[in-house]
């Protein structure tokens, strides 16, 4: 079997920058409101957020896509519901360990009350994801050569 082809640099670009923009536009208005945290420094820690889940999301798609391909021989956006469930809450769950010391530094929340914010930023985007990528994968499929 062999490996299926992945996504290229230019198109995954694209997709982390869709995602960050659109996560971006979604959840800094709710987020502000239900944490308390002011408007201005939620859009300042919501854009380092961004920043740290677009490294993220490169290098855990990229690494989810080569080990799944590898495994079934499929590409990802060939990807079953299961895999796609897996795939956003694997995300969610090693971005959650990379922003809540973020959360706490920046805003001084307590840490269980940084976690309940993250845990909530970590549900929105799980929701998020799971739509994204399943959109995303059908608007852009990717290029296979004699397939």
């Amino acid at each position: 079997m062999s490996a299926p082809p992945l996504r290229s640099l230019p198109d995954r670009l694209r997709q982390i920058a869709l995602f960050e923009l659109g996560g971006l536009v979604l959840v800094t208005p709710p987020f502000a409101w239900l944490s308390g945290v002011p408007v201005a420094d939620s859009i300042g820690l919501l854009a380092v957020l961004a920043l740290i889940a677009a490294v993220w999301n490169g290098a855990y798609n990229t690494a989810f896509d080569w080990i799944e391909g590898r495994r079934t021989g499929r590409s990802a956006d060939r990807r079953p519901w299961l895999g796609r469930v897996l795939h956003a809450v694997g995300f969610e769950g090693g971005l959650l360990l990379l922003t809540l010391p973020v959360i706490v530094a920046w805003t001084g929340l307590d840490w269980l009350t940084a976690l309940i914010a993250d845990i909530g930023l970590a549900a929105a985007y799980v929701a998020y994801a799971f739509v994204f990528n399943l959109a995303y994968d059908r608007a852009f499929p990717i290029a296979t050569s004699g397939r």
